[in-house]
């Protein structure tokens, strides 16, 4: 009886260990930016100050959208934290699907995220991301082909000058195209950055009764400026380029302008990846001359955690240390101030180091200039930039892009393109009810 009985409870003991086990191991899905690429080489630091194991899952961006939408619509519960931005996080929060982050440390002070991207990541004023990089987007140009072109990159320059800018640069012959800008089909990718260069030509998605806008003249000229551009002086194949492909370009010299996301700059001027990093200089998002918004988006990269998990602490615990002052210290005294992530605290624009990095101030202005309740020209009834925060958008938005990225690829022309989204976009909404 006695052999029973130990056998018993060192069974029972077992169990409890490995549940214990299999307790303090979270998994994190995330989106394979270089950024939360080095993140996942600081883990061992987190696991080693909390005994807390972390898997992760780390996806192309259009992939990482899919699985994550899917996994939490579904309640599938694979993921214990997910990286989500602006879009996802008020819907999600409103359906009740993310933990609220209203409970986090006084140490990691939440009055310290930078306001636009604190009200980006809440619904009704309750948290529920917490913002690993903030970004807007800005030009990003070689200054000696600028300089070798005879030509000087304005701080807030049109589209007008950028054309001239690119076929000033631009030289086949050594591999160098005049512009590198995202094609890509998806609606975070190629779809948001033609969503932003339609804003600065005063197109909008909806009017104010929801009615699509894509057969107005303002998005053919938009979508007729992006294709003739890039056919010029764009790189083959662009229409399948978004932000990784054009960076790798950027990188190795072969871009001698690139307007994207604001976090790349600090992957363009870092030696140990950029062959042009001394040669590189940062301009806002350009608009077309005469039209007041520019090509600038407002997005965060954001840790939340799902409703459902069983490592809600644990949880809590990886985004406080990802997402902290402290978390940036470890990188800059590690990698320097101008590899840390940049756009989600205010503590870090008052920090005089940081305040030394070439493009750090133009990131804040970029990110201060774009405003998400006033995204276009004309009134319309939504919120977003480089969205429509509405539950439908993400998936209207993909099929757009795909007949946008068709017309890039030569598939189809400008116009059968645009009388496409505009029948895609007024079935789906008429569908909802709208």
């Amino acid at each position: 009886m006695f052999l029973k009985n130990a056998l018993r409870a060192a069974t029972a003991l077992t169990l409890v260990s490995a549940a214990a086990a299999q307790a303090q191991t979270i998994t994190i899905a995330t989106v394979n930016n270089g950024d939360m690429i080095r993140m996942q080489g600081y883990t061992d630091q987190f696991t080693e100050q909390t005994g807390i194991e972390v898997e992760w899952v780390t996806l192309e961006e259009n992939v990482l959208r899919q699985r994550v939408t899917t996994d939490i619509t579904t309640k599938g519960g694979q993921f214990d934290i997910m990286t989500i931005g602006m879009y996802e996080t008020p819907i999600w929060g409103a359906n009740g699907w993310l933990v609220p982050l209203d409970d986090l440390s006084a140490e990691y002070d939440v009055d310290d995220i930078l306001p636009a991207m604190r009200n980006g990541l809440s619904h009704d004023g309750t948290l529920y991301a917490a913002p690993f990089y903030g970004e807007s987007s800005m030009v990003m140009y070689r200054t000696d082909l600028m300089e070798a072109a005879g030509l000087e990159m304005p701080q807030a320059p049109t589209w007008e000058f950028i054309r001239e800018a690119a076929a000033a640069m631009d030289d086949p012959e050594n591999d160098i195209n005049g512009i590198c800008l995202r094609g890509k089909a998806g609606w975070g990718e190629g779809g948001a950055f033609i969503t932003v260069t339609g804003n600065s030509f005063g197109a909008r998605w909806f009017d104010e009764n929801w009615t699509a806008q894509f057969d107005q003249p303002e998005w053919s000229e938009a979508l007729n400026f992006y294709v003739n551009l890039m056919n010029d002086y764009g790189p083959e194949g662009y229409a399948t380029n978004g932000f990784n492909e054009n960076l790798s370009l950027f990188q190795q010299g072969k871009c001698g302008m690139w307007i994207d996301a604001t976090v790349a700059a600090s992957f363009v001027t870092n030696p140990d990846d950029s062959t042009v990093a001394d040669h590189v200089g940062f301009a806002l998002a350009p608009n077309k001359d005469g039209v007041e918004k520019r090509a600038n988006w407002l997005w965060a990269w954001a840790l939340a955690i799902p409703a459902g998990t069983q490592q809600e602490d644990a949880a809590k615990q990886f985004i406080e240390w990802a997402t902290s002052k402290d978390y940036i210290e470890l990188v800059a005294e590690n990698e320097g101030w101008a590899n840390v992530p940049p756009g989600a605290r205010t503590s870090l624009y008052e920090t005089p180091e940081y305040q030394e990095v070439p493009f750090a101030q133009m990131t804040l202005d970029s990110i201060n200039a774009a405003d998400p309740t006033d995204p276009t020209v004309d009134p319309v009834p939504y919120v977003g930039i480089q969205f429509v925060a509405i539950p439908e958008f993400a998936g209207i938005a993909t099929l757009v892009s795909q007949e946008f990225s068709a017309a890039y690829a030569g598939q189809q022309s400008i116009e059968e393109a645009l009388e496409k989204a505009q029948a895609i976009t007024t079935e789906e909404m008429e569908a909802a009810g709208y």
